[in-house]
């Protein structure tokens, strides 16, 4: 998946070489994943252990450190080698995603050990978007539980083909073959409802190294590979070089007149000089002249390497195009459906605004629908309004402006987004595409010929949206209404949205809840941008109490059309007012979700006015704003 974290590029510290003897072994990256005290950090242990690649001073200090945080009783505690946290030691948990590397004579492999706990999905998804292979740990004792589904859930989404079911802790139920094929019938039940269908089960146990590196005595019931075997055979090597041609572009190199280069990492595919390309989403052809590197030329470049490119032709392309071949082109859509793994603790709303990253690629884009969140215990799908911490669904998106993209199922690399809160810039979903939705193709803007421009000069006015936002009871509705009857006298062509109106017509159907205040301030954005284009003085009188989506308002509107002007009255003002009795009623717990009590209001950071409500007299109020719109040159000097 494309901008979620990588491995490190350095081997870490204790684990003998990094990369194995021999540049040329495949390389296969796995994770281990399941619920939490499986075991996942005590086999990756064991498995540095077994391939002798710890060294003699990180094992004096494992048992040093296994009398002081281990939980094998003294014993060598091989899960502090990957346990690097000082928090995940005392509490014997895996928090962040470790990443080790070791190789034995056949491959070379890239582990990531990912936490167990629920809190912590976020993380395993993150180890998930680079690998080729799942492990999946079971505890014996408990058989396969909910984290365990959900892990499974996220692995196929993520594109994860192949799947080692490792059962462990076997010791602890005396190797009972029976207790090991009932939790592999009902892993692969699960499994076959998701589609996942290369599926390897092994029992073990990570603590006494069985069927780990080698075959153990304690089940002779068990003729299939041991765990370190079936690594070093299982076959994943060539899918990306297979892959159409695909070349996202992080770097324009214009050195001088004579030389322009496009560099980037081929995320899959090959190319060579000749090739005929086009550059995406502008949709401008040429051919390929060279393939410039730091060691000269190449005649061909394959998925993984990174290069310059030179073409025939000087075409616009920029940072986050994407090249490929002429004859096998990714899509272009500003609309598609996409499975998404929610990862923060603040719930994906419909219609909020977030960041998204493909690659180079990065917009905004907002949930047009949320179709189903995956019920992870029996794969159900359940409606659902909002996405919550660890669940997973299938939603609608709608970007900002066309982007580059494959089906996650066809490529991974073009095919898997991420989408970052606008506020606080956390990384909150990892997505995978699934197609572009056919209304994309058919809706197509249709051009008119009398625009904004001409509707306002006909007025004498500059047509733009005056946005009042505050507390309930703040003055907003007030001094509104002041300013549309001061401006009509003076001859300007108004229209006045106020939030309580509104919800009696276009927004009657939406509650108070955060997913109805988002839809309630997106239907009211588009009628104000409207009512701008008609070349009107548009006042807008809503609480929007999410600077997200004021914001997502602002950005609708083309550069100084949209002022934001803050009514700051205190909260304790606003409730002396309270001639409705609503602040008494959501203090008495009668109505929920009211701002300012049950609900944030989140004030502006930068707001073009900052209005007193309780120092000033509304009328004085309104006397500003004029002042201000003057000077602004929105409306004439009288």
């Amino acid at each position: 998946m494309n901008e979620v974290a990588a491995p490190p590029t350095t081997s870490p510290a204790g684990t003998g070489q990094a990369t194995g003897s021999g540049s040329g072994l495949p390389i296969l990256r796995f994770l281990t994943c399941g619920s939490v005290d499986d075991g996942k950090s005590t086999l990756i242990g064991r498995l540095l252990y077994d391939c002798q690649l710890i060294h003699e001073d990180t094992l004096e200090s494992l048992s040093a450190e296994s009398l002081n945080f281990g939980t094998t009783g003294g014993d060598l505690d091989l899960a502090l080698l990957v346990d690097g946290l000082q928090a995940e030691r005392e509490q014997g948990i895996t928090i962040d995603v470790a990443y080790r590397y070791f190789s034995t004579p056949r491959r070379k492999f890239i582990v990531a050990d990912t936490p167990g706990h629920e809190q912590y999905t976020r993380n395993m998804a993150t180890g998930a978007s680079r690998c080729d292979v799942a492990i999946i740990l079971v505890d014996a004792r408990k058989g396969v539980v909910t984290q365990t589904r959900r892990h499974s859930c996220i692995a196929h989404l993520l594109g994860i083909d192949h799947v080692i079911v490792a059962i462990n802790k076997m010791d602890l139920v005396g190797f009972d073959p029976s207790r090991f094929a009932g939790i592999e019938k009902d892993f692969r039940e699960f499994a076959g409802e998701l589609g996942l269908t290369r599926i390897t089960a092994i029992p073990l146990s990570a603590l006494t190294g069985d069927n780990i590196s080698s075959r153990s005595a304690n089940t002779p019931w068990y003729d299939g590979p041991t765990l370190l075997e079936k690594l070093e055979t299982i076959d994943v090597a060539g899918a990306a070089a297979s892959l159409p041609l695909r070349m996202p572009v992080q770097w324009v190199c214009r050195p001088d007149l004579d030389f322009r280069g496009y560099a980037g990492t081929l995320a899959s595919g090959t190319v060579r000089p000749g090739d005929k390309v086009v550059a995406l989403p502008s949709a401008r052809s040429s051919t390929v002249s060279r393939i410039v590197t730091a060691d000269g030329d190449l005649d061909e470049a394959t998925a993984g390497d990174a290069v310059m490119l030179t073409l025939a032709d000087e075409i616009d392309i920029s940072r986050g195009d994407v090249i490929c071949l002429t004859s096998d082109r990714a899509e272009v859509a500003d609309q598609f459906a996409a499975d998404i793994v929610w990862m923060s603790e603040r719930p994906l709303l419909k219609g909020r605004p977030y960041i998204l990253r493909c690659g180079q690629q990065s917009t905004v884009c907002q949930i047009s629908e949320l179709k189903h969140k995956v019920n992870v215990e029996n794969l159900d799908h359940i409606a659902a309004r909002q996405l919550e911490l660890n669940d997973i669904g299938l939603c609608n998106l709608t970007v900002s402006k066309p982007i580059v993209f494959d089906n996650y199922q066809d490529n991974r690399e073009t095919g898997g987004f991420i989408l970052i809160d606008r506020v606080t810039n956390e990384t909150v979903g990892a997505g995978m595409i699934r197609f572009s939705l056919r209304r994309a193709h058919n809706v197509h803007w249709q051009a008119v010929d009398i625009h904004k421009e001409a509707r306002s000069t006909l007025k004498h006015q500059k047509a733009c949206c005056l946005w009042f936002t505050g507390l309930s009871g703040s003055g907003k509705s007030t001094i509104a209404n002041l300013l549309e009857k001061r401006l009509y006298a003076q001859g300007r062509h108004t229209y006045l949205l106020d939030g309580d109106n509104v919800r009696h017509g276009l927004n009657r159907d939406l509650g108070f809840t955060d997913a109805d205040r988002v839809e309630n301030i997106r239907r009211v954005t588009e009628v104000a941008r409207l009512m701008v284009d008609a070349g009107l003085i548009t006042i807008v009188s809503f609480i929007s109490p999410f600077r997200a989506e004021r914001r997502f308002a602002r950005e609708r509107f083309d550069a100084a059309e949209f002022l934001e002007l803050f009514v700051d009255t205190p909260l304790e003002i606003c409730e002396s007012r309270d001639a409705k009795g609503l602040y008494a009623k959501a203090r008495a717990g009668d109505i929920k979700n009211f701002t300012g009590i049950s609900s944030p209001y989140e004030a502006p950071d930068a707001a073009e006015m900052i209005l007193p409500g309780g120092a000033k007299a509304p009328e004085d109020l309104v006397d500003d704003i004029v002042a201000f719109l003057t000077a602004s040159r929105i409306i004439d000097e009288v």
